[in-house]
């Protein structure tokens, strides 16, 4: 305890697992899986196993665990994502290749019904990392460059926006349409999720060196707003508040006290107001204060009670998880 206190007083990481020291508010809902999404009633938690592998459901009442995707012969997906009216949105390449091709340039889109017996129905659209999805339409947005489609300009990173329909036959995606251009050099787009009643959508603009602003955009004039506005700091967008006045973000604040190395494999789960200013930025979890450890990709429920994210390594892939856990906001 003494030598802890003193790492902590010096700035410094700590020892061990933050797992073994959990706060009252925060407790472990699995040992394994990666990007969570919850149901729109806040009562299942949709994950991937791993990175290209079989996504999950865990009912977050009974704890009963059911694959979505094992029937699937050789599943490869990424991310799992619930639509609002019903069915998921998977995200992944057609076949496994290698980690760099597979998913930063064949992923693509996927719907998936879920019951016994169905398939996953190709919608035709290659995308950068997440979807953003509407909470209550049909809308999707999704972040595109060069790798993903040639048509793209190669120093071009775009946000594009369409409309899932299943109103007969196969689903497919309508009104597709470009509302957002970035030089990609300066900026490479990850979508976030819709707000204000989908006329507006965070989004993260990753920049150079390695560091990332939250960045707010209006869909009809194509106007971005960086939210953060802290030059030289790592900050990605998540998961958005019901009030829509805050969003859940992964920061490397913490290394400004803890003088350690900072950047995309060291963050936390910071909660920030989407006021413009950047100044109302609250630390959510502390996991980064031991060595080794994040905790990234929150997801939080519809009536604002908790949050379920997962536990990452920084010597792991962007994105890998180690399990899952459930924050309840105090």
């Amino acid at each position: 305890m003494l030598l802890l206190l003193a790492a902590a007083l010096s700035g410094q990481r700590k020892s061990g697992s933050p797992l073994d020291h959990l706060p009252r508010n925060i407790e472990i809902l699995t040992h394994f899986g990666e990007r969570a999404d919850l149901s729109p009633d806040g009562r299942q938690v949709a994950f991937m196993a791993k990175s290209f592998g079989d996504a999950f459901v865990l009912d977050l009442n009974t704890r009963l665990l059911r694959c979505l995707t094992c029937g699937i012969p050789a599943a490869a997906f990424l991310r799992v994502m619930h639509l609002p009216q019903g069915g998921y949105l998977l995200i992944g390449p057609e076949k496994f290749k290698d980690v760099e091709t597979s998913r930063r340039a064949e992923a693509e889109l996927w719907y998936f019904q879920g019951g016994p017996g169905s398939k996953p129905v190709r919608l035709g659209e290659r995308v950068s990392e997440g979807v953003a999805v509407s909470r209550t339409s049909n809308k999707l947005g999704w972040a595109v460059s060069h790798r993903q489609d040639p048509a793209v300009p190669a120093a071009e990173s775009r946000i594009v926006v369409a409309e899932l329909d299943r109103s007969g036959g196969a689903p497919r995606l309508l009104r597709k349409r470009t509302v957002y251009r970035a030089d990609a050099r300066a900026c490479f787009i990850e979508a976030q999720d819709f707000y204000a009643r989908d006329t507006r959508m965070t989004f993260t603009c990753n920049e150079p060196d390695g560091r990332a602003s939250v960045m707010g955009l209006d869909i009809a004039t194509g106007k971005a707003v960086n939210y953060t506005n802290a030059p030289g700091t790592y900050n990605e967008v998540e998961a958005i508040f019901p009030d829509e006045q805050y969003a859940t973000v992964e920061a490397d604040r913490q290394c400004k006290e803890l003088k350690g190395p900072c950047g995309e494999a060291n963050i936390d789960i910071w909660k920030l107001k989407l006021d413009g200013t950047g100044k109302s930025f609250e630390r959510l979890t502390r996991f980064n204060d031991y060595a080794g450890w994040i905790a990234s990709n929150p997801v939080v429920s519809r009536d604002g009670k908790f949050m379920v994210f997962q536990i990452g390594r920084s010597d792991a892939e962007a994105g890998v998880g180690f399990g899952l856990l459930r924050y309840r906001f105090e």
